[in-house]
């Protein structure tokens, strides 16, 4: 699987997460415990930190990138549904994005 730093951005991933051999991961992302990150998936933190916590998926094609000033950061228990575009937003916990979906800088996605 394509997992690379970006100078001194370097990627960590629990031990617990599954990433897809097709998945591209690059520069600052945490990936937390139990969740999964599809085909063709790629998350690029490059400007800022991208966060992932636990138990949440990620599904195919979608991209998740950030901004110097507003990282993206998506909660426990979510599912990114499929060709989601997220960037400098907050999605929280539970929450749920529907296939296609575009979220941006300081949306905040609430739980429930």
């Amino acid at each position: 699987m394509p997992i690379y730093a970006l100078g001194e951005r370097t990627p960590t991933i629990h031990p617990d997460a599954y990433v897809h051999p097709d998945a591209v991961i690059i520069g600052s992302v945490t990936i937390g415990a139990h969740s999964s990150i599809w085909p063709g998936a790629v998350l690029r933190g490059d400007d800022g930190d991208i966060i992932i916590g636990e138990r949440t998926s990620i599904q195919d094609g979608s991209v998740l990138h950030t901004t110097h000033v507003f990282p993206t950061i998506v909660g426990n228990d979510c599912v990114i549904g499929h060709i989601v575009h997220l960037e400098g937003c907050t999605i929280e916990d539970g929450s749920l994005v529907g296939n296609g979906s575009i979220v941006m800088h300081r949306v905040i996605v609430r739980s429930g």
